[in-house]
């Protein structure tokens, strides 16, 4: 099928429209509907949530107006709309700090969009700017103004990275223009980054020639730890143990840890892979659960490990979480096989209670599930280097919605259960390399592409942001929510019992159902005071600030559709203005919003603006190279435009949004 309008993420995203979930468990939408028949649906956020899917939500604005009251968030709200260029909030500066192709480590040459090789680019800013972590730095004499920031490079979009070479990963084009060089360069611009940088004379720099600055790419030596290393079919011809794997591909999310790493998550992994296995494979069933091979990049034609009919066990040794000591450039990054294989978007941790270290995690895509780690042993805060291998053992569950409120964590353990040798299950190991599958005969809930999932450390509430589902049909849903061709998605928080983490029972409400409240058939819940400007769709990365306030950046808004590029909105969780929703930043034309990320002191917001120039959904044809939708940042002909990190400050000090 062809789609002449659209650029390389918008056809990515297309392929995974249909989900990889074939079992019978409940979607998140049967137990919302099941729940919310069988209780006072006219009390606060879930009264408004049903009302707004029954009643025009501007007649509930008209009567509410006049009595609403002050969120925890201060500023002048963005107006959305669409144009090249970014905007931010009325007394604010937004400036961008780095972008694709500046210098990260010594030697680097100057950016030349006409002279781009895999060589320069290895010492270059990657492409497609993604999770972003700040690390203070140590002994610094001010920490939330000296640090090291860390960086995940998505993927890369060839069309608009290259003169004349257009979209590529069609049936078309059939990467008929993707020279080795070409690839090469594609290679290098992902993978993360470290650069250290500082804030002088209230601006941030990158600091040039820092023993801390490094690339991590597709050849960067890493090591398989945990149950799965060593593993027979994680063993390939270029590695007969089992346990040394090069690279890492589509870092999405991810998450810093309170010893002082950074976790990197690999999400649509099986875009590289390429090739046709045959249904009588071993590893065919899990494949096709994943998804692969997903034929969207040329490298198998120049590396053999990414063509499955060659190769088909390298893509077990992709799909997982990876950490990386940043303070450390020449540390071995180590993939942590016991936190599960699938398409990870974030690994957002938080310290429970009783001193265990929780991680949770999202499987994006289309019906799959959401994830929960706890580490067998207790963090030692006094002595961070006694935590280095803690991820390599602990439990992963997989979360059941229930339709009373509460939520089940169902333990991904061999021999319990369905998880055993004659469902397939020979071990832990393969528990672990076909985590879905696991998740499937639990009966996990189906859910609509959940993507962050964030804890708050002041409040220990835990966000769910899940970003859309158009496929789930009227059969079902109910007529509450959540939405068939659900497209604006929604936010669900969970709320684990005293405080503790690792409890086997949480509980779940509704935040938001996100879309235009104005229009009654979207459904939307946002609180009324919500502004024309302060609705959001598509919701996808998050931040919890220090002040326990959350953040939410956007991936899916089309101008031709919804009148807004993605962007950065304040949304309010606490009291009577919870649902209130304000917009404070806002991308250039074509571009998804990804990071955020606060220091410290919460006076400066990092945000990561990824692949601006792409066309509208609705273009007739891609942007390319000559032809973006905007040149951001550097607006001079015969330069692209470059995904780069912004540094958001308030004029004259102080923190953001006070």
């Amino acid at each position: 099928m062809t789609h002449p309008g659209l650029n390389s993420s918008q056809l990515r995203e297309l392929s995974e429209d249909d989900g990889r979930n074939a079992s019978n468990n409940p979607t998140l939408g049967d137990v919302i509907a099941t729940r919310l028949a069988r209780r006072d649906i006219l009390k606060g956020a879930l009264g408004v949530a049903a009302m707004a899917a029954t009643v025009s939500p501007l007649a509930i604005i008209a009567a509410d107006k006049a009595n609403a009251g002050a969120t925890r968030f201060s500023f002048k709200e963005v107006a959305a709309g669409v144009d090249p260029n970014h905007h931010v909030a009325e007394g604010y500066d937004a400036d961008v700090l780095i972008r694709w192709g500046d210098p990260v480590l010594p030697g680097a040459p100057a950016y030349d969009p006409l002279k781009q090789s895999g060589a320069a680019q290895k010492l270059q800013f990657g492409y497609n700017n993604d999770f972003l972590g700040y690390l203070p730095m140590r002994g610094a004499a001010n920490p939330a103004q000296h640090g090291l920031l860390v960086v995940n490079h998505e993927y890369t979009n060839e069309e608009l990275m290259f003169p004349g070479v257009g979209l590529q990963d069609t049936k078309e084009a059939a990467f008929g223009k993707m020279t080795q060089e070409l690839v090469d360069i594609e290679r290098a611009a992902h993978g993360g980054a470290v650069i250290e940088i500082k804030r002088e004379n209230g601006k941030w720099g990158v600091i040039a020639g820092s023993k801390f600055a490094r690339r991590i790419d597709v050849d960067t030596p890493m090591e398989l730890t945990g149950p799965v290393a060593g593993h027979d079919r994680l063993k390939t011809s270029a590695d007969a143990t089992g346990r040394r794997v090069l690279g890492t591909v589509n870092n999405c999310a991810g998450g810093l840890t309170p010893w002082g790493t950074w976790l990197t998550c690999e999400e649509n992994f099986h875009f590289y892979f390429s090739g046709n296995m045959a249904d009588s494979h071993p590893e065919a069933r899990n494949y096709k659960r994943i998804g692969l091979p997903g034929n969207s990049y040329a490298w198998y034609k120049y590396d053999q490990r990414f063509d499955v009919t060659k190769e088909p066990n390298e893509a077990n040794r992709f799909g997982w979480i990876v950490e990386i000591d940043p303070f450390d450039p020449n540390s071995v990054p180590k993939k942590r096989t016991a936190l599960g294989r699938f398409k990870h978007e974030g690994a957002a941790g938080i310290l429970n209670k009783d001193g265990r270290y929780v991680v949770y995690t999202g499987d994006d895509e289309r019906f799959d599930y959401v994830y929960r780690f706890v580490t067998q042993a207790r963090v030692d805060t006094a002595n961070p280097a006694a935590n280095r291998d803690i991820l390599d053992r602990g439990t992963l569950s997989v979360a059941r919605y229930n339709a009373d409120g509460s939520i089940e964590w169902l333990p991904l353990v061999h021999g319990q259960g369905p998880l055993t040798a004659a469902n397939g299950f020979a071990s832990q190991a393969d528990i672990l390399i076909e985590t879905r599958r696991a998740g499937d005969l639990l009966g996990a809930t189906k859910m609509d592409r959940p993507e962050d999932v964030e804890a708050s450390a002041r409040t220990n509430k835990v966000y769910v942001i899940l970003t859309n589902n158009n496929r789930r049909t009227a059969a079902q849903v109910d007529g509450v929510n959540p939405r068939a061709d659900n497209r604006f998605g929604h936010i669900i928080e969970m709320t684990p019992p005293d405080g503790d983490h690792a409890a086997d029972r949480f509980t779940w409400e509704m935040l938001v159902k996100c879309g235009d409240p104005s229009i009654a058939a979207v459904g939307a819940s946002f609180h009324p005071s919500t502004t024309k400007d302060g609705w959001f769709g598509m919701p996808d990365n998050c931040a919890v600030d220090h002040m326990g306030r959350l953040w939410i950046a956007t991936d899916g808004n089309s101008g031709g559709r919804t009148g807004r590029t993605d962007g950065i909105w304040a949304l309010e969780t606490e009291g009577e203005m919870r649902g209130t929703s304000m917009l404070f930043f806002r991308c250039p034309a074509g571009a998804e919003m990804c990071g955020p990320e606060f220091t410290p002191d919460d006076e400066t917001l990092f945000v990561a603006v990824q692949h601006p120039g792409e066309a509208d959904e609705d273009a007739k044809t891609p942007a390319t190279f000559e032809n973006p939708a905007t040149r951001w940042p550097d607006f001079k002909d015969g330069l692209p435009p470059r995904p780069a990190i912004v540094a958001i400050t308030k004029r004259g000090g102080g923190k953001i949004a006070t």
